[in-house]
């Protein structure tokens, strides 16, 4: 109480600011890879049964393509594959921000609408009542396993510095490397061969630009090293049944909202294919009068961006996350609810005492 009264910071004390319209509904965000923490689930599959229940209905739907168990991979049993595999991680991140999105809309949060980036789509898609989970497991199951066939030619680095300038250094690597997506008006993520990528990693080094690789990528995802997968990747989806969704879809594909009957196999393979347009994405939503962002992951990656975008455009917006590194469990999670709430968002507190 003194913090508060005193306005110091405190990790006790979630402020914001309560808007006197109606109620804001968020926009559920979902990210692709790199958000992935050992024991990032542990403490709400134990304390949280919404979460294990949803992360059980994962593991079932996941099943018939894997040889591994979902939960002991989460819970870093001994005998598990390592979470930095792809085929092991990208399954493994559906299952964990589909768990999420599951926590907040049992606290009565429900989505005005979804985007996601990259694989982060296809939790999108799911959420927005687009896809089945079934197809959805399918997808991102069999796509992470076939992305390992191009495992080891090439890497993702994220770049903070002005796209533009980004671009022009890029130029020097004559195809090499490429944009792999687009975050904000000055966060991007290049995508290419090994070798090429360490000299641009000495570019950087020497203009002085903040960069890091994708934690656990060793391929090169929305680059031309994913037309070698084409027939695999169509082969993967080409079953699935997209309908027309409840929550309004936007695409980091397109970026623009879509019809989400027209997320078929051809789709998804551009979502993997080409360069992710998340920061158009985020630019459509604000136009159309989006300002609450809930970004359901183990850690928040895609801020930064949003945020930049957002002042870019002159429109306030409020961000917010879910987990947090190494600060996985029910009291994060209520903290986050609890920063929802301050910020206007309608929360149905029942749950909690439940």
């Amino acid at each position: 109480m003194r913090a508060l009264t005193e306005e110091q910071a405190a990790p006790t004390v979630v402020t914001g600011r309560a808007s006197r319209q109606a109620p804001p509904r968020p926009v559920f965000v979902f990210p692709g890879q790199g958000t992935q923490w050992v024991g990032m689930a542990v403490e709400l599959l134990d304390t949280a049964p919404v979460f294990a229940e949803a992360i059980r209905a994962c593991e079932t739907a996941l099943s018939p393509y894997v040889d591994w168990s979902l939960e002991a991979v989460l819970r870093g049993a001994d005998g598990t594959p390592p979470l930095d595999r792809v085929d092991v991680v990208q399954p493994v991140l559906f299952s964990m921000m589909l768990s999420l999105a599951r926590m907040w809309r049992s606290f009565g949060v429900e989505p005005a609408a979804v985007v996601g980036h990259s694989q982060g789509e296809i939790v999108a898609a799911h959420v927005a009542g687009a896809l089945a989970l079934d197809d959805a497991i399918r997808i991102v199951a069999l796509r992470s396993q076939a992305l390992t066939r191009i495992r080891g030619r090439g890497e993702m680095l994220t770049v903070l510095a002005p796209n533009d300038q980004v671009r022009t250094m890029l130029a020097d690597w004559d195809g090499a490397l490429s944009v792999a997506a687009v975050n904000g008006p000055a966060t991007m993520t290049v995508s290419g061969d090994t070798a090429a990528m360490g000299e641009f990693g000495v570019a950087l080094s020497k203009a002085r630009m903040m960069r890091w690789k994708v934690p656990g990528v060793d391929f090169a995802a929305h680059s031309a090293h994913v037309e070698d997968l084409r027939e695999t990747l169509l082969d993967v989806a080409a079953g699935i049944r997209p309908t027309d969704g409840e929550v309004p879809f936007y695409s980091s594909v397109t970026g623009q909202r879509v019809e989400t009957r027209e997320l078929d196999a051809e789709y998804w393979y551009r979502n993997l294919r080409q360069t992710v347009r998340f920061d158009e994405a985020v630019q459509s939503l604000l136009t159309d009068g989006y300002a609450t962002f809930v970004e359901c992951s183990a850690q928040p990656v895609l801020t930064i961006g949003m945020q930049d975008t957002a002042e870019q455009l002159g429109r306030p917006a409020v961000l917010m996350a879910t987990l947090r590194n190494e600060d996985g469990g029910t009291g994060r999670f209520l903290a986050a609810l609890a920063e929802a709430y301050v910020n206007g968002v309608a929360v149905d507190w029942t749950a909690a005492y439940a």
